[in-house]
């Protein structure tokens, strides 16, 4: 494969709904551009993008993988992008550096939940998109309702490229507005025939290539004089007025295709190489630091490593961008986001899939890809010495399924926790969370099948037996009013003894709420002199406030660093299920000390267990994790997310239209999410996504509290036993 300079390259994602022909289609592309001599097909588990080990278990895309065609003068730089909204990791990756996005459509369904996921992340990022309706050979398409519903979304800014003449099983030919011909396909695809427009279809193509023509002039002063001049354009021209109308996303092409039959392949290839925008055309990156970099080939080096991955036969494979300057195989690089650290680039690698062609430089705007790189991990910038950029982080959406996950074998822990680090840097929308308060090693992902996938790679290819089990809910506990306390702690067994007594009122803590003066329990009146406040923020949310108010040297200031750590100790487990406390203000205003007995661990005991016994008398509460969470919907199963979400004691907070499904707004607990992901499915038959972030803690009601504590009492008396 030859160099090619920045302008004549084109970077572009290839999304869309599972089962839309994605893989498929590309299968036929690199067919028709001579990259493949023989078509794989997903059946028979031989495609050249779905080249995993699971991927083939499962029969579809679960990784992003990156395809790069020659074709005509262009070298189309593809990443096809896995359907599922459970690895839609690899679409947010994908979007960061290409610059233009193909959705493929099955028009047997049109727009599904899926479809309108990744159409929602090309407007974030504000690609540009081509629409290629897809499967026109099936009995059930429905070509027109496709159209309509694009059109629902996006109005006049949809045009029409082609239009099916036969749709349904004996599809084999379309009308191409562009060039005003009928192109006709033999059974085997390829290479159609070009013929005239037959009569019976001469008024349609007429009327939409006038609203073609019309569209691609107003995007351009010189085409809209030429257009008012002479009432028309060159194909040529309309071409360059659809580039601006994509780039300002004020044109949504649609073009038509039967990839399963490779009819569409070659005029889909010639589309994107005179259309879609290269690196020079779109936005400059801009590094961490605000710098503008030109994608210059013969500027500084620097190159953005997009996806990480370990792979058969291979190891460990780093795919990047060039972002400026000419990268050359055996070139030294500096990992700016890893402290400098040195890589060699021993080998450069174009690639189609799993197939790979060592090429000796790439220049910028380019895709590709090197091995064993020591340090680089997704997402870091290497750059040549003496320069300093660095490119933001990828942002991938929260994930939205949780499990405890530990290896059968305890004396494997060690190598699951190597083997899940390694995953996560592969695909970092798995998240890996060694949990001290839960005492459990919490891994959360897209969704079911996202860490199920994960689950089969870990036993399939390394070989440890693991099992998920439910998570445990981060509970926190906190106080809903003031008591007080005190505990002395003495010990005696020959020599020196231990003696401490802390005095202590506990109460909510509230942010701009002064210490009371005075405070009564019982009948008896507590005269507070605050001599010294410690607020403490906690690692986990809220914060606890120590007051020191002894007076006349009840307890010495020394002491004071170990009654706090005595209530840290409590905080850190707290009295009711073990959870973490929070949102507490602690006064110690009175105690005794023993001039030969007292120490720091005679105050920790006393002061911890003081804490304990006025937290129990102080309206003791839970609070559980609460979700906002958002669900997308097709309208007529509306009704039953909305019971099902009412049934986990979600609180329905709004609900609107968005683009053909219904949104609906709810907070729900964390603790009644945990198989979500998979009852939404079920409920809706896959047409349906989700998304949850975390909103607040709130109290846990009453019966479910009670359920708790009487559960921590049992584990507690059962670990004494």
């Amino acid at each position: 494969m030859k160099v090619y300079p920045t302008n004549e390259i084109r970077n572009i994602s290839l999304m869309g709904g599972s089962g839309s022909g994605k893989t498929t289609m590309l299968e036929a592309m690199l067919f028709e551009s001579g990259i493949i001599k023989r078509k794989g097909n997903i059946d028979a588990k031989n495609t050249v993008s779905d080249y995993f080990p699971v991927e083939k278990e499962y029969g579809y895309s679960v990784f992003s993988t990156i395809a790069q065609i020659e074709w005509k003068g262009k070298k189309l730089n593809f990443i096809d992008c896995a359907g599922s909204d459970d690895f839609i990791g690899g679409t947010v990756t994908a979007l960061n550096v290409t610059d233009a996005t193909i959705i493929v459509l099955n028009t047997q369904y049109g727009i599904e939940v899926g479809t309108s996921n990744h159409l929602r992340y090309a407007e974030r990022f504000h690609k540009p998109v081509i629409f290629v309706a897809n499967q026109l050979d099936h009995e059930k398409v429905d070509f027109d309702k496709t159209m309509e519903q694009l059109r629902d979304n996006y109005g006049g800014k949809v045009v029409t490229i082609q239009y099916p003449v036969n749709a349904g099983v004996g599809f084999n030919s379309v009308i191409d507005i562009l060039k005003m011909k009928m192109l006709v396909w033999k059974p085997e695809g390829g290479e159609p025939q070009i013929l005239d427009i037959p009569d019976n279809e001469k008024s349609k193509a007429e009327d939409l290539h006038s609203k073609l023509v019309e569209s691609a002039a107003e995007h351009d002063e010189t085409l809209m004089e030429k257009f008012f001049e002479q009432g028309m354009l060159t194909e040529d021209e309309i071409q360059i007025g659809i580039s601006k109308g994509l780039l300002t996303r004020d044109m949504f092409p649609v073009v038509c295709a039967c990839s399963a039959k490779d009819m569409g392949m070659r005029h889909l290839m010639e589309f994107l190489g005179k259309v879609t925008p290269s690196v020079n055309d779109t936005p400059k990156p801009v590094t961490t630091s605000g710098v503008e970099v030109t994608p210059d080939s013969k500027s500084n080096k620097s190159i953005y490593v997009f996806k990480t991955s370990v792979e058969p036969h291979i190891g460990e494979v780093s795919y990047f961008k060039v972002m400026s300057g000419t990268l050359k195989s055996g070139d030294d690089l500096v990992n700016v986001t890893r402290n400098g650290a040195k890589e060699r680039v021993s080998q450069l690698f174009a690639v189609a899939g799993q197939i790979r062609n060592e090429v000796e430089e790439i220049a910028a705007g380019d895709i590709g890809a090197t091995v064993k790189l020591k340090e680089t991990r997704t997402g870091n910038t290497l750059n040549e010495k003496g320069c300093d950029w660095e490119y933001k982080d990828i942002e991938f959406p929260a994930p939205k399924y949780r499990r405890a996950v530990k290896s059968v074998s305890e004396s494997e822990s060690e190598k699951l926790s190597e083997i899940l680090t390694r995953m996560h840097d592969e695909d970092p929308t798995w998240i890996i969370e060694r949990s001290k308060e839960l005492k459990q090693t919490i891994l959360s992902g897209q969704g079911e099948f996202h860490l199920r996938t994960l689950k089969w790679r870990i036993e399939n290819e390394d070989k440890i037996q693991i099992e998920f089990n439910e998570p445990k809910i981060p509970y926190r506990e906190t106080i809903t009013k003031a008591s007080r306390a005190d505990y002395r702690h003495k010990k005696q067994s020959g020599g020196a003894g231990q003696f401490g007594e802390v005095h202590l009122i506990v109460e909510p803590y509230v942010e701009g709420v002064p210490v009371k003066e005075m405070y009564k329990f019982g009948g008896q009146e507590y005269k507070i002199s605050a001599r010294d406040v410690q607020e403490i923020a906690l690692e986990w949310g809220g914060k606890l406030e120590l007051v020191n108010s002894i007076v006349g040297g009840a307890i010495d200031a020394r002491f004071v660093p170990a009654i706090l750590k005595g209530l840290m100790d409590r905080i850190e487990q707290g009295p009711l299920t073990g959870s973490y406390a929070r949102d507490v203000r602690v006064i110690v205003y009175d105690g005794k000390m023993h001039p030969v007995d007292s120490n720091e661990i005679s105050f920790r005991l006393a002061g911890r267990n003081a804490f304990s016994q006025a937290f129990k008398e102080a309206g003791p509460k839970l609070l559980e994790p609460i979700y906002d969470v958002e669900v997308l919907v097709p309208s007529d199963k509306m009704g039953d997310v909305m019971s099902d979400l009412q049934g986990r004691r979600g609180m329905i907070m709004g609900m609107e239209s968005v683009k053909g499904f219904e949104k609906l707004m709810a907070k729900v607990p964390l603790k009644e999410l945990g198989s979500y992901s998979t009852t939404l499915s079920s409920l809706t038959g896959g047409r349906a996504s989700f998304s949850m972030n975390f909103a607040s803690y709130e109290l846990v009601p009453a019966d479910v509290q009670d359920k708790l504590i009487k559960e921590y009492e049992a584990l507690k008396k059962e670990e004494e036993d």
